[in-house]
């Protein structure tokens, strides 16, 4: 298994690179509330070295053929599925979340995306477009140096999610992974390595706000990807534009799932579970304002009351656990203020609301009923285990209160009926929605939010014109005509 602590805190053109000169960035196990590990945030030599090196890598890169850039995300991606359990284990240490989970939703996810752009890759042509006699062809160019900063929910996934399709297109990359979760984007960056990446084509600097900040306004830096806050996007969104820079913004949500007196009950109660207590609730794109037509709503809640004393709360090591605890104290605490705000707004508290007798940072899987839209826990995302519950009369009425939020990252609709199942998820106003399920990425879909929920998409296709930009070239077979 992985050492927790690594060798040193940043990796630079292929080798690992310390300054202790930087602030000390402890990483504490959520289980135990133990340190496990001390890193240190990047200098700006640090920072300096890793845009110097991703400068003169993606150069090289550029000039190697799409089929041959390929060939090494997939020997990652390779490599990442023979690691899958070391990777499962140092991700589960890093954030806490259950060996259950991480085994299959965490190195498997990155693994499924360098794969997948590793085969999109030899498709990276531009067009041919007859004009008569002339003709115009496009040409499919990288960005160049890009910066990819990371959320402490997925730290594997994420760094995979921003580096496959990035280095897919002829990019380099300079990740900034959260100073919550900073061991796992490392594995990634000595993995590509391993594959045969050129040393300085994918490195990772850790930090805080600043080191961030450093990145994002680095002239050398062409494109910034970040997946974090909706305040934190602002603030980054904002200092890219002073320089014109290409963005991606995958940012937070308060997602509605609306469920029908005809969805199959236990269905739509396991929706409601996988959209809200999945990593302990720390899932951007979760249906935290569960909308219940009120003719089932009490069975709804009964049958979830019940299916929730199912949840094995334990040492998230142990494959038998199948809910962790928070990422950290400080989100604890914040989720905490959430549910006494609930109480105090006058929600009805079914289940869970406190913490859970044991060391680390467990809280239990809470869940509000008889919500209504002002209240703070359906308008603000918390990031925690708390399920708002509110009930519906109509159709009409269920889809104009899901859209009355700011954000628009996800939907869903549990019905028997498809048609109005498509009817409804077409009004809603979010990027990636759900039909009878929820929750569910494959790499091959595009994934992101509209409104405060985010820029551009991830994953699939999609991706491919967010990392890219096309060149045209005008040709002239005649001759050229004048005014003078």
């Amino acid at each position: 298994m992985y050492d927790p602590q690594p060798s040193a805190s940043h990796y630079i053109d292929g080798a690992y690179v310390e300054d202790n000169t930087g602030t000390p960035i402890p990483v504490i196990y959520p289980a135990t509330g133990e340190v496990i590990a001390t890193l240190h945030a990047a200098t700006p030599a640090v920072i300096d070295a890793a845009l110097a090196a991703a400068e003169i890598a993606q150069k090289q890169w550029a000039r190697v053929t799409p089929r041959e850039r390929g060939r090494v995300l997939t020997r990652a991606a390779q490599i990442m599925r023979a690691r899958n359990r070391e990777l499962s284990v140092l991700e589960t240490r890093d954030t806490g979340k259950p060996l259950q989970e991480t085994l299959v939703a965490d190195a498997t996810s990155g693994a499924d995306a360098l794969e997948y752009f590793g085969g999109v890759a030899n498709g990276l042509t531009g067009e041919h477009i007859p004009l008569g006699d002339d003709w115009v062809y496009t040409i499919r160019e990288a960005l160049g140096v890009c910066v990819g900063i990371g959320a402490w929910n997925y730290p594997t996934q994420i760094a995979c999610w921003k580096a496959a399709p990035a280095l897919a297109c002829g990019n380099a990359m300079v990740f900034k992974p959260s100073e919550t979760t900073p061991l796992c984007a490392l594995k990634i960056a000595e993995i590509l390595t391993e594959a045969g990446a050129p040393a300085g084509l994918f490195n990772v600097v850790q930090g805080m706000g600043a080191v961030g900040a450093a990145l994002v306004t680095d002239p050398r830096v062409a494109k910034v990807s970040l997946t974090g806050s909706v305040p934190t996007g602002r603030k980054v969104y904002a200092a890219a534009a002073e320089q014109m820079k290409h963005v991606t913004m995958e940012l937070g949500g308060k997602s509605p799932l609306v469920i029908f007196d005809d969805a199959d009950l236990d269905n739509a109660v396991g929706g409601a579970i996988n959209g809200n207590f999945y990593s302990s609730g720390q899932v951007c794109s979760n249906g935290t304002r569960v909308f219940v037509q009120k003719g089932i709503k009490e069975v709804f809640l009964a049958r979830l009351a019940e299916r929730l004393k199912n949840a094995v709360i334990g040492d998230p090591l142990d494959e038998a656990t199948s809910f962790g605890p928070m990422v950290s104290d400080r989100q604890m605490q914040i989720v905490q203020g959430y549910i006494e705000k609930g109480k105090a707004e006058g929600a009805r508290l079914v289940s869970g609301g406190g913490r859970v007798d044991r060391d680390g940072f467990y809280l239990e899987p809470t869940v509000f009923a008889d919500v209504t839209d002002d209240m703070t826990i359906a308008r603000e995302e918390i990031f925690g285990p708390v399920m708002a519950v509110l009930d519906f009369d109509t159709e009409a009425e269920a889809i104009a209160r899901a859209n009355a939020t700011e954000y628009g990252l996800s939907a869903g609709v549990f019905t028997r009926d498809l048609s109005r199942g498509h009817r409804v998820i077409g009004q809603l106003r979010a990027g990636s929605c759900f039909i009878n399920s929820y929750n569910d990425a494959p790499v091959e879909a595009p994934f992101g939010g509209v409104k405060a929920s985010g820029v551009g998409r991830e994953n699939s296709k999609a991706a491919l014109d967010h990392w890219s930009q096309l060149k045209s070239v005008y040709v002239r077979m005649g001759d050229v005509e004048a005014a003078f």
